[in-house]
């Protein structure tokens, strides 16, 4: 089973809750944040190893938090997948630009994360 660590920073409990009960179950520590703060204060106190990032979010966007973390040499090594419901035209360019590892378009499909999520980690 996983023992890699996975930080969720959506804004939508529901969210967290489906990717939670399907990463967990898969052995995977998991994290949790509902914004950029929340997130960067769990970065810093457990070195995730997988941040699923949600793009939209309160306050500083999921894609700007991306940014920063790439730009920061403690933190540039975590991989960071991109989720979000609102695909847009551009969004793909937008996504790599910000120094995202991938992209999950939401809704979630259940059957797949586990594995995409495993795929990610062993690049």
């Amino acid at each position: 089973m996983a023992r890699e660590s996975i930080l969720v920073v959506d804004d939508q409990p529901t969210s967290i809750k489906l990717i939670q009960s399907i990463l967990a179950g898969e052995g995977y520590q998991m994290l949790v944040a509902a914004n950029a703060t929340e997130a960067l204060q769990a970065i810093q106190t457990s070195r995730p190893d997988l941040i699923l990032m949600d793009i939209c979010l309160p306050g500083l966007d999921g894609l700007a938090l991306t940014k920063l973390l790439k730009s920061n040499l403690e933190s540039r090594h975590i991989k960071i997948v991109a989720i979000s419901a609102y695909a847009s035209p551009g969004d793909d360019e937008r996504i790599t630009a910000a120094g995202c590892d991938g992209y999950i378009p939401k809704p979630i499909n259940t059957r797949t994360l586990a594995t995409s999520i495993r795929e990610y980690l062993d690049k």
